[in-house]
């Protein structure tokens, strides 16, 4: 978002919220004291994620809490800072941004066998297993009136293939969106965290199933496993954060091929229980959203860590999602898979990182 987007989202106390609600807490001032060389994660420092888990540490009284980052109290007055008074580096390619609308031929992929993983918007993905399909955090239109779509639709996505199964990773207005979930058949099957069930009702999707971290849905043939993830949530900024819970997925297809989703994240040292726990065919990270340092890092992972992740999970393939839509943070929006390729042919993985575009279908 512009600064001068900014202020025209400032000029009611209602889209101020609403703003408010979708931009990330700062990260602790001692912590930016410290420079870009500090953790902005709590160490496990030996604790056990299904522990963890098992032990509920991530419920807290009347909200949910984050048991592997820092505490994310908001902070109004930096995200004034950051909007206002901080420069874009990134400011001149953003103003020659352009909207790349997308165009999709449903019939391609409607009847495709196998695994594949389809590429719609922002995080949005649709991935097919044998004739199923499931549909992750669909977002179909802009969240928020002052954020410019530069991947809008250019048709109608009612004519997308109904998908079996929803997939909701957490509650930001960026990937729980309410109008594209009222598009769904009503008879659709959500897979969500706790916390949603009365946006659910009121999106007309009463067929769901709630799973905590490390819950595990399966049809007899695929399997989803709902997964810890380092980040947070708020839809009311009046209500106040971690309402509902957040995560990413394992999904076991009935293919073969074992796929990891992060969701929103920031790096945090549990990727490697995670790598250990179960083997990896293909991850998906949400990589973008991640400048500035010093504000994002404790919300979402960058192209470094991304890689870092990417090693400690021992996956065999990287793709990238969460991209080239909306202008969430300072770095141009179509930068996320440019640097984390760069990154990647650094560390010597070039060979192991998927190149794709929205739209693009890619078969595992």
């Amino acid at each position: 978002m512009t600064r001068r987007r900014f202020l025209a989202a400032l000029s009611s106390s209602w889209k101020a919220a609403f703003a408010w609600s979708l931009l990330p807490p700062a990260a602790l001032a001692e912590q930016a004291r410290e420079g870009p060389s500090a953790l902005h994660y709590r160490p496990l420092r030996g604790r056990s994620l299904r522990e963890i888990a098992r032990r509920k540490e991530h419920h807290g009284p009347g909200r949910f809490v984050n048991p592997v980052g820092l505490d994310r109290s908001g902070r109004m007055l930096q995200v004034l800072s950051w909007k206002l008074l901080h420069r874009n580096p990134y400011a001149e390619e953003i103003v020659r941004q352009r909207e790349r609308p997308l165009r999709l031929d449903a019939a391609a992929f409607a009847a495709r066998r196998g695994l594949s993983l389809t590429l719609l918007k922002h995080a949005s993905l649709l991935l097919h297993d044998e004739g199923f399909r499931m549909l992750l955090d669909p977002v179909f239109g802009r969240p928020f009136w002052f954020l410019r779509d530069y991947t809008p639709l250019d048709f109608d996505p009612a004519r997308l293939p109904a998908p079996d199964l929803v997939l909701l990773s957490h509650g930001h207005f960026d990937h729980l969106d309410l109008a594209s979930l009222r598009g769904l058949p009503p008879g659709t099957t959500v897979l969500c965290p706790p916390g949603y069930e009365a946006l659910l009702d009121e999106a007309g999707l009463s067929r769901r199933l709630v799973l905590d971290w490390y819950d595990t849905w399966t049809d007899g043939r695929r399997e989803v496993v709902f997964l810890p993830a380092n980040h947070w949530s708020m839809r009311n900024p009046l209500e106040g954060p971690n309402r509902g819970l957040w995560g990413s997925f394992l999904v076991r297809s009935a293919a073969g091929p074992a796929v990891f989703l992060s969701g929103d994240t920031a790096y945090f040292d549990g990727f490697e229980q995670i790598g250990a726990d179960f083997a990896i065919d293909l991850a998906v990270f949400n990589v973008g959203a991640y400048e500035p340092r010093w504000f994002m890092a404790s919300s979402h992972i960058d192209p470094a860590e991304t890689v870092r992740a990417f090693r400690e999970l021992r996956a065999r393939k990287l793709l990238v999602a969460h991209w080239g839509t909306f202008q969430l943070g300072d770095e141009p929006v179509e930068d996320p898979p440019r640097r984390v390729a760069e990154e990647m042919k650094r560390a010597g993985l070039d060979a192991h990182f998927i190149d794709w575009k929205h739209g693009d279908t890619v078969a595992i």
